[in-house]
């Protein structure tokens, strides 16, 4: 299966991680409809699986979501060019909340930095969500 790379927006969202019994706080720094990467200070191994909560400013409720971590930068130099943190990929998230991402990526970003073929693709996930609302109605 492959995966839809997807532009990623700067955004500083407050995250609470719960990994097991540990709970730490984190921001987001870079954030797709696939994943994000959170500062934090203790980032978790690679592959590890933990559950956010992302709170997205003028949402009602924040995002709920599992991820595993696909880099982490546990010993590494923690500055802007790689600062403290994780990245991770969804893997389990609902399509109301990847909606949420993909709209707010593309009210941050300008149409003309966006690859055309990336544009689309975030668009489409909002399409998606909007046909599937349709049906259920």
């Amino acid at each position: 299966m492959s995966i839809q790379k997807y532009t990623r927006a700067e955004v500083k969202w407050p995250v609470v991680i719960q990994a097991g019994k540990r709970t730490m706080d984190g921001v987001t720094w870079k954030v797709s409809p696939n994943g994000v990467f959170i500062k934090c200070a203790k980032p978790l191994r690679l592959h590890e699986v933990c559950d956010l909560a992302i709170r997205i400013p003028g949402e009602e409720r924040p995002l709920e979501v599992t991820v595993e971590v696909v880099w982490s930068n546990i010993h590494g130099q923690d500055d802007e060019v790689t600062p403290r943190g994780m990245g991770v990929r969804f893997i389990k998230i609902s399509s109301e909340d990847r909606q949420a991402i993909a709209k707010q990526v593309l009210e941050l970003l300008k149409p003309e930095e966006i690859d055309e073929s990336e544009l689309r693709a975030l668009q489409t996930v909002l399409e998606i969500e909007e046909e599937t609302e349709t049906k259920a109605a």
